[in-house]
């Protein structure tokens, strides 16, 4: 059995000032260094024997908040470019509130929470998810299989995404799926990855 932690980063600048984001690199807020601070309070007392973030720095850097503390100082950790958040094309940059006036919120809504349907010059969180799932089956699923517990720090699209592969959500439940900046989802897996428990902290 196997434990895999997923935690959404801090609050970026970006969050703070409403722009849509994406593959900008941007740092935390001094909140978004607070709220890793508190991610790994509640997460201590767990064992990890690897952890993985974005190799964007808001996701890096929670991570690295996370992994000073002295029980998981000399745990691996990787970067990777397959758990990036999803691409905003057009967007990235752009204000959210001033944009919903151009374009009506309901087409923001669309390419903001809907699975098929991507942002102009963007990706969708359908192609999404095909990049997340073929590096988590790749790299963390067998881990996991092995008893390996795991620590995934990521972004909001990006743990939708892989959300609904493991919990089999529909594109319909999906949109629904707010991920807090500093939250915590918790799975407890037997050996072929079936979900014993699942919790948020």
């Amino acid at each position: 059995m196997a434990n895999l932690v997923l935690v959404r980063h801090g609050e970026s600048t970006s969050n703070l000032a409403n722009i849509f984001t994406g593959w900008l690199d941007v740092p935390l807020s001094p909140k978004g260094d607070a709220e890793a601070q508190q991610v790994a309070e509640k997460l201590r007392g767990y064992h990890f024997d690897a952890a993985y973030s974005s190799d964007l720095i808001r996701a890096e850097r929670t991570l690295d908040i996370i992994v000073s503390r002295p029980a998981w100082a000399t745990i691996p950790v990787h970067h990777v470019w397959a758990l990036r958040e999803r691409m905003y094309g057009d967007l990235q940059g752009l204000n959210k509130a001033e944009t919903a006036l151009k374009y009506g919120q309901a087409q923001i809504d669309i390419w903001r929470r809907s699975y098929a349907v991507p942002p102009p010059g963007g990706e969708s969180l359908q192609q999404t998810q095909a990049r997340v799932v073929t590096f988590f089956e790749a790299e963390i699923a067998p881990k996991l299989r092995a008893g390996q517990d795991i620590l995934i720090v990521a972004h909001g699209n990006t743990l939708r995404a892989l959300r609904m592969y493991l919990e089999h959500l529909t594109p319909q439940q999906v949109e629904g799926l707010e991920i807090v900046t500093g939250g915590v989802c918790v799975y407890h897996f037997d050996a072929q990855l079936k979900i014993l428990e699942l919790r948020t902290l």
